[in-house]
């Protein structure tokens, strides 16, 4: 049973709604909402307080794309928790090429690096013992209907997943779509990777599908979102995007129950929405264990 759960970017979106449907099972003791803003984390708390009924919420402040903020969450947490729900995330906002002190592309930061600091920060400090989920998205190997191509991978080296992760596999590209699904890639394989590390905590990825309501566009330029969430607004009318609430649920889902396999990629069989399969069945070369690790080894070339 899963009695406690961190959940990043909780303020808002698929976090909160995560953390609403959480708080309604039975033993649920405690649910940290890991947000970076206190004001915003705070006034979460109290509409999800008000929405439940229940008093499990918690307050951690955590900005993912500051690994001193990540490391510094990790030691505030007084005891371990069952479940870790990875997040946070978005298309990382106008300047989403530029690099951070870490050398990552911002994009890079904010989906992935941090929750890597994190997740592996409390495995070393024992203080996550049941499942982990990452937030992942069907972008990782592209959307047609959206315009989103797959990522085109030459040699899944260990030095281009590296290039991935400091922008310079781009070059001065201008759409931030374009490294998100790259970026997301990379978080699929790492998941793939770790979960054969740590075989005694259940690692997997499930992308929430297209999901209205969601913020992860909300750092794109107003033209791409307004265009974006339109998009959605069409996809919903012909069933092929869903509301934050059964994107949530799939989180939730796969969180609770422990058919959904360690190490699987988890999101739409077709399109954006409908049913979920384990996407190595319609790519095989997420199973390449070489490329897994590979991107593994990318990632800690970054963390220091």
């Amino acid at each position: 049973m899963i009695k406690s759960v961190l959940i990043t970017g909780a303020n808002a979106g698929l976090g909160k709604e995560s953390a609403r449907q959480l708080a309604s099972q039975n033993g649920m003791g405690k649910i940290y909402l890991g947000c970076r803003n206190e004001e915003k984390a705070k006034a979460a708390k109290l509409s999800l307080e008000e929405s439940t009924g229940k008093s499990v919420f918690e307050i951690l402040l955590i900005d993912v794309s500051n690994l001193n903020s990540v490391r510094s969450a990790v030691e505030s947490l007084n005891e371990p928790v069952d479940a870790l729900v990875m997040n946070a995330g978005g298309a990382g906002g106008e300047n989403f090429n530029d690099k951070t002190p870490d050398g990552v592309i911002q994009t890079f930061a904010v989906n992935l690096l941090g929750h890597v600091v994190l997740a592996e920060g409390l495995l070393e400090a024992n203080k996550l013992t049941k499942v982990a989920m990452y937030a992942g998205s069907e972008a990782a190997r592209g959307i047609k209907e959206m315009g989103f191509k797959r990522p085109e991978l030459k040699t899944s080296s260990v030095d281009e997943f590296a290039s991935i992760a400091d922008g310079t596999f781009f070059g001065d590209v201008t759409d931030a779509m374009i490294p998100y699904g790259s970026v997301k890639l990379m978080g699929a394989l790492w998941i793939s990777s770790i979960a054969r590390k740590h075989p005694e905590v259940r690692f997997f990825t499930m992308s929430p599908g297209a999901t209205s309501g969601t913020d992860a566009m909300n750092t794109l330029s107003l033209f791409k979102k307004l265009m974006y969430k339109g998009m959605f607004m069409v996809f919903g009318l012909f069933g092929r995007a869903h509301k934050l609430e059964q994107g949530a649920k799939r989180f939730v889902d796969g969180i609770l129950d422990e058919s959904y396999n360690s190490g699987v990629f988890y999101a739409s069989k077709k399109g954006t929405a409908g049913p979920i399969v384990d996407q190595a069945t319609l790519f095989a070369d997420l199973n390449n264990k070489t490329f897994q690790d590979n991107a593994y080894e990318a990632i800690h070339r970054f963390i220091k």
